[in-house]
């Protein structure tokens, strides 16, 4: 088998076939969020079932990636990425036609299993079927890009569907695609497996999905509801968990995750770049989206098109990444992504209430730009940090990277935001407003908007003035946090790695390497 071998039309056809699942389950996270006020009128949740309704899937695809990433490497990666597609297409037509909470709240979580196998594994493929170093950081940047855009096409595409259609339709459109995938994939995609890794670490599995599950909640119940003995309890749950799991690896005979690859600072400083880059994103765009639609006063579609604006700077920066992250060292290189984050998140500071959107779009642009340059970079250092048959694990670490990072992002800038916002609007106190009218307009943007609605003339233009003047100030105050983040964060791993080469592939273990069962002539 020729380690070196350039791959052909088959491999980039095959690449576009992954990339377009990989894109359906990073649509499936946000586009509900369109979809919530018409499925509410037809459901009727309760506040608790909405919640469920909306994180039940996310939760459930964090807390098993890590396991996944092992069944694949284990069973096959084909057959998890076939099976897991079609367990895909199975959830979202019971989620479309869901009668009661319920049953969508199960449907979610059935996605969330059904999603957690694809994103490992896809990565896994990728190192498996572009075999030249850059052939493979070409595929790994046009997947990356494809991945990233995905924040802005899924609201246009959610919002398209809900004005033809009813709210179902959001999760009816996954199953063409998910079936195409499942046709195409035994003929263009190859596959690879390791049978000896031994028999699943079925304590080991429980205790990973426990931690990050318990992690996850945490945090963002403590983003939500703020302090809360429940969140602190949960956090604390899961770091234990986790401990108990690392230990567990440690001894474990065959452990789902390799311990030893940590001890590369490669490996280990792009994780940690991970949680940074995404947690920003995550978190500035939670923010930006909500200036759109209740400081500039768009509609939420408006706002979706608009966000478009930004699709251009990250196209263009694919084959940037693609070429020049071959030619400058990985630390150099990552810190260039940052700061061109850190440029965005700056711009975002200078917003004010009355700002152009183009001037927010161009900050939104620049962030996703450096963040394309970053993850396509780390993909390639995590999925070459171990050999191929042990690349799905790998990749389900940096998945998991993502999943905490996005948490940790929805808690830590957002509460920067709501922070900023209570301190400027505590001082706001309008004669003819009733006491829980004002506590309501205190208590976030929406709140504001609503009460001033139920206003007249001069009273509540000025309420409306002064939340938007608040909501702005948190904005630009959260953005100045993440560039200190990024900066520090870019420095750091600047003079962490400065002596790590261009990646290359780790050499497969010959005691362990299989050929690709592909190479089978009847497949």
């Amino acid at each position: 088998m020729n380690t070196h071998a350039k791959a052909g039309t088959k491999e980039w056809v095959g690449l576009a076939v992954l990339t377009l699942g990989s894109l359906l389950i990073m649509l499936d996270i946000g586009v509900l969020n369109f979809a919530t006020p018409a499925m509410s009128a037809d459901l009727r949740p309760s506040a608790p079932q909405l919640l469920w309704i909306m994180d039940v899937y996310p939760f459930t695809l964090a807390g098993l990636l890590i396991p996944m990433g092992w069944v694949g490497d284990r069973i096959g990666r084909r057959k998890l990425l076939i099976t897991g597609s079609l367990l895909f297409g199975a959830a979202s037509a019971c989620a479309a036609m869901a009668t009661t909470p319920g049953a969508l709240i199960a449907s979610r979580a059935l996605l969330g299993v059904a999603a957690a196998p694809v994103t490992p594994t896809v990565l896994a493929m990728i190192r498996v079927m572009f075999n030249d170093a850059d052939q493979r950081r070409a595929a790994i940047a046009a997947w990356t890009g494809v991945l990233t855009s995905s924040t802005a096409f899924g609201p246009v595409i959610g919002g398209l569907l809900l004005d033809h259609f009813w709210w179902g339709s959001v999760f009816l459109i996954n199953i063409p695609i998910m079936i195409l995938l499942v046709v195409l994939a035994p003929f263009l995609l190859p596959e690879h497996r390791d049978p000896s890794r031994g028999k699943l670490d079925a304590p080991g599995a429980v205790l990973s999905f426990a931690a990050i599950l318990a992690v996850v909640y945490g945090v963002k119940e403590l983003a939500v509801n703020g302090y809360s003995p429940t969140a602190l309890t949960s956090i604390a749950a899961g770091l234990f968990l986790g401990f108990s799991f690392v230990r567990r690896q440690r001894t474990a005979a065959a452990p789902l995750l390799d311990l030893a690859l940590f001890r590369s600072r490669a490996f280990s400083g792009s994780v940690t770049i991970t949680l940074v880059v995404h947690g920003t994103l995550i978190g500035i765009n939670l923010l930006v989206n909500q200036y759109l639609m209740s400081v500039l006063g768009m509609r939420p579609f408006t706002a979706a098109l608009w966000s478009l604006a930004a699709f251009p700077v990250v196209a263009l920066a694919a084959p940037v990444t693609a070429t020049y992250s071959r030619r400058v060292r990985p630390g150099n290189f990552l810190a260039a992504g940052m700061v061109v984050m850190a440029v965005g998140c700056g711009l975002l500071f200078f917003v004010r209430t009355n700002s152009h959107v183009l001037f927010v779009m161009a900050g939104v642009a620049l962030i996703a730009a450096g963040l394309l340059m970053v993850k396509a970079l780390v993909a390639d250092i995590v999925l070459t940090a171990a050999p191929p048959e042990r690349a799905g694990s790998a990749a389900a670490v940096s998945e998991t990277a993502n999943e905490l990072g996005n948490a940790l992002g929805f808690a830590t800038f957002g509460t920067i935001g709501l922070a900023a916002f209570h301190h400027r609007m505590a001082g706001v106190a309008p004669r003819s407003v009733s006491a829980p009218d004002l506590e309501a307009a205190r208590g976030s943007i929406g709140g504001t908007t609503a009460v001033a609605g139920r206003l007249t003339g001069g009273t509540a233009e000025h309420l409306l003035h002064a939340g938007r003047q608040a909501f702005t100030h948190g904005l630009d105050l959260a953005a100045l946090t993440a560039v200190g983040v990024l900066g520090v964060t870019a420095v750091t791993m600047a003079f962490l790695l400065r002596g790590e080469p261009i990646a290359t592939p780790a050499p497969a273990d010959p005691a362990r390497s299989l050929p690709p069962v592909a190479a089978d002539p009847a497949l």
